[in-house]
């Protein structure tokens, strides 16, 4: 018998003073049985820093030509296409090619670096691609805060994040790969 999803209630409120936007978002997400903790707050960390109208979730895990959140036009073309994780050279490149600017947040203990060197040379042509990494400890400290109900507060000033829920708080400085 398959394990289904967990259905994740989240109230997000956004404050992004770098690019101007304020929002309160409700959202329903399923936690795929595979996706760790970890992986679904980077996700919504992921959708809160993208934030724009008509960006969504898609199937995720279980849909290997899809990306975790993407931004669709009227004509069905692909204008935003969001990754996560540390993926192969051939899927990123897939990405570039079909969406019009892609943007991979890269997070884990101690393997971002490895995989940036081995795939830097291989991506660096692409114009419409941005790599984030997101510091591990950071990521580890976001992964507490999951829970069945979450109210998340994320506030973007000069390039640093602070993810608040009710009881914690943690920063995160993205590096800029690409």
């Amino acid at each position: 018998m398959a394990l289904k999803s967990t259905i994740i209630k989240t109230q997000l409120s956004l404050s992004d003073m770098d690019r101007h936007i304020y929002q309160t978002c409700s959202l329903t997400v399923a936690q795929h049985p595979s996706e760790n903790e970890q992986r679904l707050m980077v996700r919504l960390l992921a959708y809160a820093l993208q934030y724009q109208e008509q960006l969504e979730f898609t199937k995720g895990l279980c849909a290997d030509d899809e990306p975790e959140i993407w931004v669709k036009n009227y004509s069905d073309e692909i204008e935003l296409w969001v990754d996560l994780g540390l993926p192969d050279e051939k899927r990123v490149k897939k990405a570039c090619n079909r969406a019009k600017q892609v943007v991979l947040y890269t997070y884990g203990e101690n393997t971002q670096t490895l995989w940036w060197q081995k795939n830097q040379a291989k991506l660096s042509g692409f114009d419409n691609l941005s790599v984030i990494s997101l510091p591990y400890l950071a990521t580890q400290q976001l992964a507490d805060m999951a829970a069945r109900s979450i109210s998340l507060t994320i506030t973007v000033q000069d390039k640093e994040i602070w993810v608040s829920d009710e009881q914690r708080s943690v920063h995160l400085v993205p590096e800029q790969l690409k």
